[in-house]
């Protein structure tokens, strides 16, 4: 019986695609210069048992799966294999419960950000780890991925937030890991273990999820520098004196031009760097106020302080367009996370500005400063052979940068096929021993996501 026929015994007719124009937009996620197969097949199965029975296939045929949420992804995780089952979970998208007792959500991996954060809203509660794709990333792959955003901060990333899961393993076995309570410490931590590996070890189908009392409106201070160096010292200045900004964003000249040039912000061209800081407490405006004085101890040329929730937004609207911006200046992007520590985050900007300068690119940074988050985004010409190499040239450029400065090749982002190479230089060779070993125990087919991380 071949690949189709099996899937037919376990699956409605509407969860099979097998026209190739159909299958073919599942290929990738969102993520350019990153090398992708042809799918035999995308199935999107609605129930754990139906998940079972794709892996019991694949794996009684030895063929590939590539688990799939919303694909916008940027490491090319998500891309497919030839001849691969593209699992789509995007059809499992059910909040199971919301319990505000226990604070916590039982949740579909097909689940949106978004709407987990309205329903959790309803009784009072939030969901913290906040992508800037919060209204069209899946819970799912911001698992797979280990996702972070803008309020990590204060509140952490999805790691901290994930509680518990049911996975199906690559022979169609269902594994539960974690707990429903606050506190829980039996046996190995398989639930952090899942958290981030890419869908390279098992498909979540299920997940327990922390929620938090949903926190006071945020006001957010604007701060103009002269150069990256005084924003970055500022920063270090905010979190060595114990402030905790529910949000600490920067963006840099090129950033800035960029968002001016499409939104005409008004932003002045001597700004050399801007700093974004919010804060959710209960008297924010007294810390606004706080830190605004840092900031002109600092150097800032001008401090904006938001005195409404209406005026809060205004002031992060241009953060929230950089990478749009940024996307119209060349017909691609690559866009790195690598993450520094913070008090590494201006040698980090500087030097992204010098190997913009040495490959004659453009090359963007928003940063999470808080967190020391950086996405160097490169713009360059598809089309162009000489600049794509350049451009590629300059993102490895930038990875090694922020190795040399004590920090990781992805904050948040996942390493996919883009970043698989820098991997091994990032864990060394016992590491990836040890890492290769886990896949194996977990996957000894090699079925799961193949050509991802490794």
């Amino acid at each position: 019986m071949d690949l189709i026929a099996r899937l037919r015994a376990g699956l409605p007719g509407e969860a099979i695609l097998t026209d190739p124009d159909v299958t073919g937009a599942y290929a990738t996620d969102m993520a350019s210069f990153c090398a992708a197969g042809t799918p035999a097949v995308v199935v999107l199965p609605r129930t754990v048992e139906q998940v079972q029975h794709v892996l019991r296939t694949a794996t009684a045929l030895r063929v590939p799966v590539v688990p799939q949420g919303s694909r916008t992804g940027l490491s090319g995780a998500a891309n497919a294999s030839d001849g691969c089952i593209v699992l789509s979970l995007v059809k499992m998208d059910r909040i199971l419960e919301i319990n505000p007792v226990d604070r916590i959500a039982v949740v579909e991996p097909g689940v949106i950000n978004a709407a987990l954060s309205r329903a959790a809203g309803a009784h009072g509660l939030s969901y913290p780890p906040d992508p800037s794709s919060w209204e069209e990333c899946s819970l799912g792959g911001n698992i797979a991925t280990a996702s972070g955003g803008l309020c990590c901060v204060k509140y952490g990333v999805t790691a901290e937030y994930v509680l518990g899961l049911d996975v199906v393993l690559a022979d169609g076995r269902l594994l539960s890991t974690g707990r429903r309570t606050a506190k829980g410490v039996a046996g190995y931590d398989l639930t952090r273990l899942f958290v981030g590996s890419e869908g390279s070890l098992g498909v979540v189908v299920r997940a327990v999820l922390a929620l938090k009392p949903a926190p006071p409106e945020q006001l957010v201070l604007a701060a103009e520098f002269p150069s990256t160096a005084a924003a970055c010292a500022a920063v270090c200045e905010i979190m060595a004196r114990g402030h905790a900004p529910s949000l600490l964003e920067l963006m840099d000249r090129t950033s800035i031009r960029a968002v001016n040039d499409m939104a005409r912000m008004g932003l002045p061209d001597s700004t050399e760097a801007l700093l974004l800081a919010a804060f959710d407490t209960p008297e924010p405006a007294a810390d606004l106020a706080a830190v605004g004085a840092l900031c002109t101890a600092a150097g800032a040329t001008q401090v904006v302080p938001a005195e409404t929730a209406a005026e809060s937004e205004l002031l992060l609207q241009a953060r929230r367009l950089t990478l749009t911006a940024l996307e119209r200046v060349k017909s691609a992007t690559m866009i790195d996370d690598v993450c520094v520590p913070r008090s590494r985050l201006a040698e980090l900007l500087d030097g992204t500005a010098a190997i913009a300068e040495k490959y004659g690119l453009t090359i963007g940074v928003c940063a999470h400063a808080g967190d020391g988050n950086t996405h160097p985004t490169v713009c360059f010409d598809a089309a162009d052979p000489d600049e794509s190499r350049r451009a590629r040239a300059s993102f490895d450029d930038i990875m090694a940068l922020g190795l040399e400065l004590g920090g990781t090749i992805t904050g948040e982002h996942g390493v996919g096929v883009l970043k698989k190479e820098w991997l091994a230089r990032e864990l060394g060779p016992v590491g990836m021993e040890l890492q290769r070993g886990i896949k194996d125990v977990f996957d000894p087919l090699g079925i799961l996501n193949p050509g991802k991380l490794f």
